[in-house]
């Protein structure tokens, strides 16, 4: 999708919705951004998780003044990875709001200009997006000194009751974030809630869990992993990188499942990333 589309599908973004009395959520063209903090609290500390794609910093800070009230900045901005769908807007922000960004360090060459990501892979899917996905960039950014390493004891800056997960797969430094006492989860694109390679599904917005996007997705094994971690802490509520937010007894059997049977439901038959993974398949298949 190009700039302009991507600016004009702003116009009719919807509002942000509190989905806990301190996570919000905010759909933008097809990707969510996260806001984490306590409204009602002075100060009014809180996070931006993810900035979206391109050119949608606005409506990101109209969100933001909204929710925490103008000239209240976040603390910093978390990126659970650093693909182009949930860092385009984070230059932009972080300049305005003069604030740091954090991610996980190996995520970090592919936000300070010094590695690309590997090409997607469109043989993994005939959906549209997956087809599709050659256009989307892969290239690094440099946020220069903005982006600075998560803490490396899994806690989180300015959120104490948070703590973050590495959950590599979809990116090689991809992150998660969860708070234990709501079991509440921001996946990020360990897991999705909409069938991610599909336009029409996206498009629809069919709940459901699925794999992360597996045209971006170079290390499924690794992805695999990460589910089955992110099933284990049963969580009561799940904010994905895209898909609506799920809840309760649902939510926690389909990520079961997908944890279960990855293999089958996620990991694609064909594809550059996924023949060596072939006899791993085999194996768990008998």
């Amino acid at each position: 999708m190009e700039r302009k589309q991507m600016a004009a599908a702003s116009r009719c973004t919807p509002r942000a919705l509190w989905v806990t009395p301190e996570v919000a959520f905010l759909p933008l063209v097809f990707v969510n951004v996260c806001f984490i903090g306590r409204p009602c609290t002075e100060p009014m500390d809180w996070l931006l998780v993810d900035t979206g794609p391109f050119n949608l910093a606005e409506p990101i800070i109209r969100a933001a003044e909204e929710l925490f009230g103008r000239n209240n900045p976040p603390k910093a901005i978390l990126l659970t990875q650093g693909h182009f769908d949930h860092v385009g807007s984070v230059v932009e922000l972080a300049n305005r709001w003069d604030v740091p960004v954090f991610a996980h360090p190996l995520e970090l060459p592919y936000l300070t200009g010094a590695s690309d990501y590997p090409p997607p892979d469109p043989q993994v899917s005939n959906g549209l997006l997956a087809q599709l996905s050659p256009l989307f960039p892969r290239h690094t950014i440099d946020l220069g000194d903005r982006v600075k390493p998560l803490p490396p004891d899994g806690s989180l800056p300015w959120l104490p009751d948070w703590r973050w997960l590495h959950t590599p797969g979809h990116t090689p430094g991809h992150i998660s974030l969860f708070q234990n006492e709501e079991r509440v989860l921001v996946a990020g694109d360990a897991f999705t809630t909409v069938r991610p390679e599909s336009g029409e599904a996206v498009e629809k917005q069919q709940t459901e869990v699925h794999g992360p996007p597996a045209y971006f997705t170079t290390d499924w094994l690794a992805a695999w992993d990460s589910v089955k971690l992110l099933a284990s802490l049963r969580p009561e509520l799940a904010i994905t990188g895209h898909g609506r937010p799920m809840r309760g007894a649902e939510l926690r059997r389909q990520l079961q499942q997908l944890a279960d049977c990855f293999d089958v439901l996620a990991i694609p038959e064909q594809g550059m990333y996924v023949p060596d993974l072939i006899p791993a398949r085999a194996q768990t298949m008998t």
